[in-house]
């Protein structure tokens, strides 16, 4: 049997049989059923021992007991008991930190908030609560505007946050009013070919990380492994050996004390070295980074006709010919065995890339959701999708009012921040590149009873994106008439002055789901119900409120169904469900790969910066199913693609249940698997 539970405050605590046995026995006495309480206890105790949830909530513990009394033929007790609680249950603690009314937060985001984000003293204590959180960081960002409005933005942005309507990147939350004062959570750093600029840039990049933030690099500079150096007659040791150096750097750096620091590395496809890159991350190695290919379209180009391509060397000269075919069939195999590598698709990124006249683009961050040039910084934040729901319909006016509201907010945020670097903070305010984006996509369309597998899914995709474009380039267009476009708007491509080189951006999104309540990014719904692993081996037990209300409704919710559900994370197949139900309630291993790659496709045409999305493969998904979601993603024009076959490692974020008894779990998160146009394992990230 598990050994804890969490309460309504977030925090854990042991589980004790006995006390169980008491509040049954009080609540019983109350409601004048005491002699049924013992039977109860035993009852509850028998399900318990048969289905060994971890950490169940204590609201799961009482929604137990009432189930208890169904089965026991007690319909009249169990609704009285379900009253009794509902007047008696002690809210102080829950009044002491959640006491906004416009806050809606659940049992796990209390516990993200706690190790996470909110203020504690040098003892560890608390000192802050969610409210005090919001209050804070909208303070600081409005700080930015003009003195005689800043209340009035202090207020707009309080509303917001506190309402769970939109949030910012984890940085900018832990930081924003605190001494370090570090907002951006996604960088990318250049990599020179020389001992010198490598080294600085590591020491930039542990500074990156003690700050928050995480950090994308392309190694395609350095010269191969084995190559003579003239300056000193030796043979240069290649990317690779200082891609193990970076790794090394993690071990001893927790991002900002908040998380475990994260690399992207990214390597060209004709890079002599692609073969040791591609495979070093399965024989155990770099495991602090996300890699990726950059492949380019003469290279997709001679996949599809099985031409050869040339490998060439730092300085442009050919090395050899090798098969395109053959190079792409040994890359899909390893991100079959391991998800890893993906794909960046180089030549779309800088076509689409406003800023080519300054640079090419040659990296991503992390989770891949932003495009950016070397000592380049994005802030990013999501509008959560789940709130802009009235009525069974899009409420548009709101969605129209938060996008606006958000866009202002995140270019706030890049004139607070306290960068790293000097030149990160000379290009970031030349270039003022925000990522607005969207989270809770999942929800929206539960409540529209629209299936995510759908045409119809699809069509309201590309209506969401259009609106929200034309909303933060017409947010960004006005304030740029109030307070100035970005000063490299001249060297750019875009047609109208704008803030901001880049508006939109769509992140994983997966501590800040976990606060709003929603599901991440526009991600599909793992499971109905499944486990997630998070802050040292705690491990939070999730379910979908929304599928036990329809199946309350509709007449067949029974505890051996929900059971069974949580066993198996899919309604998929069960005689119980109904179809319509079970076409709704389709998770990311339900959905066809071709549907998973149709929606970052949609949200990819109208993103100026990039889309996280993972391509999630059941377990027993083929090498061949790999090939063709990469080959989709090309032809579909997305700027990078991941894929993740369900148990291919040893460690992964979210666990169905029928996995939880056999999977390897390590005890911190030590993977983010980038999507290279963003996401991770499960479509889960820390960010």
């Amino acid at each position: 049997m598990f050994s804890s539970v969490k309460k309504r405050s977030g925090e854990f605590e042991r589980f004790d049989k006995h006390k169980l046995q008491k509040s049954i026995a009080q609540a019983m006495k109350d409601v004048k059923h005491l002699d049924e309480s013992v039977s109860v206890f035993h009852n509850v105790l028998k399900v318990l021992e048969k289905h060994p949830h971890i950490a169940p909530t204590t609201d799961y513990l009482k929604k137990l007991v009432e189930e208890v009394l169904l089965d026991m033929d007690l319909a009249q007790v169990a609704k009285e008991y379900a009253l009794f609680d509902t007047k008696t249950q002690d809210t102080n603690h829950f009044k002491h930190f959640f006491h906004n009314e416009h806050t809606e937060l659940s049992a796990n985001a209390h516990t993200v908030l706690q190790k996470r984000y909110l203020r504690k003293d040098a003892q560890g204590k608390i000192i802050e609560t969610p409210e005090q959180l919001f209050q804070r960081v909208a303070h600081h960002v409005a700080c930015a505007e003009k003195k005689k409005d800043q209340n009035k933005w202090e207020r707009a942005f309080y509303e917001s946050l506190s309402s769970l309507d939109f949030l910012p990147n984890t940085p900018c939350l832990v930081n924003a009013g605190n001494p370090l004062g570090q907002l951006a959570a996604c960088f990318v750093l250049d990599v020179p070919d020389s001992i010198e600029g490598i080294y600085d840039t590591l020491k930039d990049s542990a500074l990156i990380f003690q700050s928050g933030g995480s950090v994308g690099y392309s190694f395609s500079a350095l010269r191969a492994a084995g190559t003579l150096i003239e300056s000193t007659h030796k043979n240069a040791s290649g990317p690779l050996s200082f891609m193990e150096v970076f790794d090394k750097s993690c071990e001893v750096m927790k991002s900002g004390g908040v998380r475990r620091a994260a690399h992207m590395g990214v390597l060209r496809i004709d890079h002599p070295d692609i073969f040791s890159f591609i495979t070093e991350k399965s024989h155990g190695r770099l495991q602090h980074f996300n890699v990726s290919v950059a492949v380019t379209d003469d290279f997709m180009h001679a996949v599809v006709h099985s031409q050869n391509y040339s490998l060439r060397d730092h300085n442009g000269k050919k090395v050899r010919d090798v098969n395109a075919r053959e190079v792409f069939d040994f890359l899909c195999s390893n991100a079959w065995e391991s998800g890893d590598p993906g794909l960046l698709f180089i030549d779309e990124i800088n076509r689409k890339h406003s800023l080519r006249k300054i640079g090419k683009i040659e990296a991503v961050n992390p989770c891949g959701e932003t495009v950016l040039l070397p000592n380049e910084s994005c802030v990013v934040g999501s509008v959560n999708l789940k709130h802009m729901v009235h009525e069974k319909s899009v409420d548009w006016p709101k969605l129209a009012k938060t996008v606006a509201l958000g866009v202002r907010f995140l270019d706030d945020v890049v004139a607070v921040n306290k960068y790293p670097t000097k030149e990160i903070e000379r290009r970031c305010l030349a270039h003022r590149k925000i990522g607005l984006g969207v989270m809770g996509l999942a929800d929206m369309l539960l409540a529209l009873q629209i299936p995510y597998t759908s045409e119809k899914a699809l069509h309201l995709a590309k209506e969401l994106i259009l609106f929200i474009r034309k909303y933060a380039e017409e947010t960004s267009e006005k304030l740029a008439q109030e307070k100035g476009a970005f000063p490299q708007y001249k060297k750019s491509s875009l047609k109208k002055k704008r803030r901001n080189a880049t508006v939109l951006s769509i992140a994983p999104t997966g501590s800040i789901s976990l606060i709003a309540g929603c599901n991440s990014g526009i991600e599909p719904l793992f499971g109905v119900a499944y486990v997630r692993e998070a802050f040292g081996g705690v491990e939070l037990f999730e379910s979908n409120s929304l599928f036990e209300q329809i199946a309350r409704y509709r007449g067949f919710y029974s505890t051996k169904l929900m059971h069974t559900i949580a066993e198996r994370g899919s309604v998929q197949g069960l005689k119980d469900v109904p179809k319509d139900v079970q076409a709704l309630f389709a998770t990311a291993l339900d959905i066809p790969l071709e549907r998973h790659v149709a929606m970052q496709a949609v949200f990819q045409s109208e993103v100026d910066n990039a889309v996280s999305k993972t391509i999630n493969l059941p377990h027993d998904a083929s090498i061949g199913d790999v090939k063709r979601a990469y080959m989709l993603a090309w032809k579909q024009k997305c700027k990078g693609i991941t894929v993740y076959r369900y148990g291919s490692k040893d460690t992964q974020v979210l666990y169905l249940g029928q996995h939880l008894s056999t999977a390897s779990k390590s005890t911190e998160m030590t993977k983010v698997h980038g999507d290279y146009s963003g996401g991770c394992i499960g479509g889960e990230c820390p960010f």
